[in-house]
């Protein structure tokens, strides 16, 4: 199988010719996950009418079902689905219908144990967990699309139908695939990139280490070696790995679109904290409509992380509406220890979500499981069954959601930041044999997200070749993949009035991982009008001080030589090995500037550093007794302010109060609530 090359395409504005949901418009969905094959039949009727109560309107059904669905190669076993399907429209309640192809069945395994997966040290990734499967596989792949087709075939009419769900969870356990078929389709990827061995080998340095190749069928994929593997073979491995799955997915989706035209196709993205193999950026384009899964992890930044990956999403999506597949109601099963979600989190976290664009507001999984992996896992209706804080909760969220229906496709409003992020940029800086271990790029990006955040500014996080016209700031964490081109279009950018603040290693190699040489950052030396011998990252427990903001800096400083004259030092080292140095640069360029971070500014202090980089024009649109504590999030004329912290805030805003406490003047905010106001015509 050839794997195609991808080529990241900006995603436009819906305009694929389908309607959201069906021609579902007008409407906020809500609803998850249902699983009927776990359960007796008996249940499914009373389930529909607890939708009902609760105010679902829309189910995934079918995501882990492929073994009921097909006993066998030549078995087929439908007439259930039949009635569920039948039973949800009698409900009122649409289907978003899986292809079930995440899991094969026992029998297919068996069968075809060549379809199983194979790790970097040449071990067999066995059936009984899930997703045990080869992207690249020939075998694979003709069963999973005869069972979508017979899907299409017999559904594509029915009336509850809305929407086709790919798989599920792409690349979640099986992204990297280090299997005798994967590595065929690393090679014909490769050859379709380099078409001939001599750009390749350019490309991989091969020079060093002895790797020459003289023919094709001597690469293999970056299995366990006993140094570090090249690290230009192993981001294109990656590269590679992402358009594997990303092949597959369009594989269904064009299957899908031939036999049910119309019918909107979507795949689950996994856009959070620890997802990191697949690079969405280019796969936004083949789906008709984005989704999300996002599960809230346990740390302080939790709260902003998840605003994070939706505005993320929502980058992905070109602000368009999208679709929140998967969230919590409350716990998971999967972390070290999985807390509740305390009073008032469940509607908070889905009316984020909400706010960054999602149209549709779901969760895994309708009813918790009494048995298998999962079962500690939340549902909508929990183990404890209808009488429950959760379904109460949950019902709770439905009314609001109805409520909220004048929201529904409205796009998000752009913001005057832009927070860039970039995914071969994140692999690259997470492999071996860098100048430091410590540099986290998500992390970064975060950091930043969150500073501009507590510091009363809107803040859009776009993928890293986003188009920035419209934007005033654009911050580059770590963007450190950036070829010359790239460069000379955000050079364009400044000039044009673009201020853009550029943090530690960005600019510095190319796609193939080649520094760009004659002294770092590489590419944006000479915007920035500085240069760099030497990266000084400090020890993992060190810090730094600076004679500005009474900042410290950790994880990485930078030997600076200022080399133009009208480069403005706005902070030096005061501590450390780079003492009297400069920390912090900044150089008007055209009518913008170009910034320079060469630490990890500590939490305290890195807001006042935002606002003292961003130009005097872009200030703050919440008063001082909310900048900074609540975020505002704005989906034209609709203003959604979300309670950063565990107090009662009172806001001053003008507008209809559609959800939360009218206050005199605005909004009454409760600890960790969402209000949402709509602006006067």
């Amino acid at each position: 199988m050839a794997v195609s090359r991808v080529l990241a395409l900006p995603r436009t504005s819906r305009a694929l010719g389908v309607t959201w949901l069906r021609g579902r418009g007008g409407r906020i969905e809500f609803g998850g996950d249902y699983n009927p094959e776990q359960w007796p039949r008996e249940v499914w009727r009373s389930d529909v009418e607890l939708m009902r109560e609760a105010g679902v309107s829309l189910v995934t059904v079918g995501v882990f079902s492929w073994a009921r669905l097909q006993p066998g190669p030549d078995e087929w076993s439908l007439d259930w689905l039949d009635d569920v399907m039948d039973l949800m429209h009698d409900g009122g309640i649409a289907v978003d219908l899986a292809t079930a192809t995440a899991s094969p069945p026992p029998w297919l395994t068996a069968k075809h144990p060549e379809v199983l997966p194979v790790d970097e040290h040449g071990r067999t990734v066995w059936p009984g967990g899930r997703q045990h499967w080869r992207p690249t596989s020939p075998i694979f792949r003709g069963y999973a699309l005869t069972l979508a087709g017979v899907l299409a075939h017999r559904y594509r009419d029915h009336p509850a139908l809305v929407a086709w769900h790919v798989n599920n969870e792409l690349g979640c356990h099986n992204a990297h695939d280090y299997s005798d078929d994967a590595a065929q389709a690393f090679r014909d990827w490769l050859r379709e990139r380099y078409l001939v061995l001599d750009a390749l080998n350019d490309a991989w340095a091969t020079a060093f280490w002895s790797q020459g190749y003289r023919d094709w069928d001597e690469i293999l994929p970056p299995r366990l070696a006993g140094a570090a593997p090249n690290p230009s073979q192993t981001l294109d491995f990656w590269r590679f790995s992402s358009d594997a799955l990303r092949d597959h997915l369009r594989s269904e989706r064009d299957l899908l679109r031939d036999i049910s035209p119309g019918v909107p196709v979507t795949t689950n993205f996994m856009v959070m904290a620890n997802a990191q193999r697949m690079d969405y950026a280019s796969w936004a384009s083949d789906v008709d409509i984005v989704s999300n899964d996002h599960y809230v992890f346990p740390e302080p930044l939790g709260r902003d992380e998840l605003s994070f990956s939706a505005n993320l999403t929502s980058g992905l999506a070109g602000g368009e509406p999208w679709w929140l597949m998967e969230h919590s109601p409350s716990a998971v099963n999967w972390q070290p220890v999985n807390h509740a979600k305390r009073r008032g989190e469940l509607e908070r976290d889905s009316l984020t979500h909400l706010a960054h664009g999602a149209d549709a507001i779901c969760f895994f999984q309708w009813r918790q499981s009494a048995a298998g992996a999962e079962r500690f896992h939340s549902a909508m209706v929990p183990h404890a069954g209808a009488d429950s804080g959760t379904f109460r909760a949950v019902s709770r969220l439905g009314s609001t959601l109805d409520r909220l229906a004048p929201v529904a496709g409205t796009r998000r409003t752009p913001a005057p930041v832009a927070l860039l992020f970039d995914w071969p940029s994140w692999w690259a800086t997470t492999q071996p044999f860098l100048p430091s271990s410590e540099l986290d790029l998500r992390g970064e990006a975060l950091a930043w997200y969150r500073a501009l955040l507590d510091a009363g500014f809107r803040c859009d996080v776009l993928p890293a070749g986003a188009d920035l016209t419209g934007y005033r700031v654009a911050v580059a964490p770590m963007l450190h993949v950036m070829s010359t081109s790239d460069a000379a279009r955000l050079t364009q950018r400044v000039r044009g009035g673009l201020h853009l603040v550029a943090t530690y290693f960005s600019g510095v190699a190319d796609a193939r991982l080649h520094v760009h040489l004659g002294g770092y950052p590489g590419a944006l030396r000479d915007l920035l009008g500085i240069r760099i011998e030497e990266f000084a990252p400090p020890a993992a427990d060190e810090t730094v001080t600076l004679d500005a903001f009474g900042a410290t800096g950790s994880v990485w400083t930078d030997r600076i030589d200022v080399v133009a004259d009208d480069v403005e030092v706005l902070a030096r080292y005061t501590s450390g090995e780079q003492a009297g140095r400069p920390a912090i640069t900044r150089r008007a360029v055209g009518r913008g500037s170009a910034t320079w971070v060469s630490t990890r500014i500590d939490d305290r202090t890195l807001p006042a550093l935002a606002s003292t980089l961003l130009p005097a024009d872009v200030t703050p649109e919440l008063g001082p007794e909310a900048a900074g504590r609540v975020e505002l999030v704005v989906r034209e004329p609709f203003r959604f302010l979300i309670n950063r912290t565990d107090d009662e805030i009172d806001v001053a805003i003008a507008g209809e109060v559609l959800h939360g406490t009218p206050a005199e003047d605005g909004v009454r905010l409760g600890p960790r609530e969402v209000a949402v106001v709509r602006a006067p015509a």
